[in-house]
């Protein structure tokens, strides 16, 4: 029988506020069994760029990474947030253990093909070592991946973190029963946007295709779901989307998604 194994990602609104990021650590902390934590931090790398004269490049919400973006991009997901949240979970008496694709080549990436617009140090997401990466879990430390890839000629690259925690979910489902856990600000898929309380508790593949119909799942949930459905059509075990609340085993107030 599989081991079970929590794939927890975290946005900027998490990290952005350190109350909640504090609370979300704790809870993660408690969380039973193995578990790897992916983070983005987009707001704070564009807080520095700014702060040191840079303007940030976006092409529809989208980052155009250049050279100098890159620089600042790694010295804060890999620097700064990376060993601050590290450090946090080792104060909760979880021994984490904080890491980008490159380190011990646990993920490979290609920078994105140039088509109608180039997004400079763009990756990819090629692969996983899974077996690095269960070596870690096996000696009792927890992952704590930043949103940069690696693309096995020294290039590091910025890469989305909702990909990279579904890439790692998928990878690693062949030896874990992997469960994958977006934290956002709302409680879980609405049924009405202007209801915080209106939370889908469950959606499979049927219940899917209705609310695609009824036009009820739409704009930037949409991305999320079709990632969500692709990685259960690859052998993870099951998708929850919420808050940080939803890692609290007492929560029955999120979505789970699954075949």
């Amino acid at each position: 029988m599989k081991q079970n194994l929590s794939i927890v990602k975290i946005g900027g609104n998490v990290i952005e506020n350190e109350a909640e990021l504090q609370v979300f650590l704790q809870l993660f902390s408690a969380m039973d069994g193995l578990k790897i934590l992916v983070h983005g931090g987009g707001r704070k790398a564009t807080q520095m760029l700014e702060k040191l004269g840079l303007k940030p490049k976006m092409i529809n919400g989208r980052r155009i990474t250049d050279a100098e973006s890159l620089d600042v991009i790694i010295m804060v997901y890999g620097g700064l947030t990376n060993k601050k949240i590290v450090a946090q979970l080792q104060a909760n008496n979880c021994n984490a253990i904080g890491l980008s694709g490159a380190d011990g080549n646990t993920i490979q990436a290609h920078k994105r093909p140039v088509k109608e617009i180039d997004y400079g140090f763009a990756g990819d997401v090629d692969g996983i070592n899974e077996k690095t990466i269960s070596d870690l879990l096996g000696a009792g430390l927890t992952p704590v991946f930043c949103a940069l890839t690696h693309d096995l000629k020294g290039q590091i690259l910025n890469t989305n973190a909702d990909t990279i925690a579904s890439t790692l979910a998928i990878g690693l489902s062949e030896i874990y029963e992997t469960t994958l856990y977006y934290c956002f600000e709302k409680k879980g898929v609405l049924m009405n946007v202007n209801d915080e309380g209106s939370v889908i508790k469950h959606i499979d593949s049927k219940k899917y295709g209705q609310l695609l119909q009824d036009g009820i799942i739409a704009d930037g949930m949409l991305p999320k779901l079709e990632n969500c459905f692709k990685a259960l059509n690859k052998n993870v075990h099951k998708v929850c989307i919420g808050d940080i609340s939803m890692i609290d085993p007492t929560s029955k107030l999120f979505t789970t998604i699954t075949l």
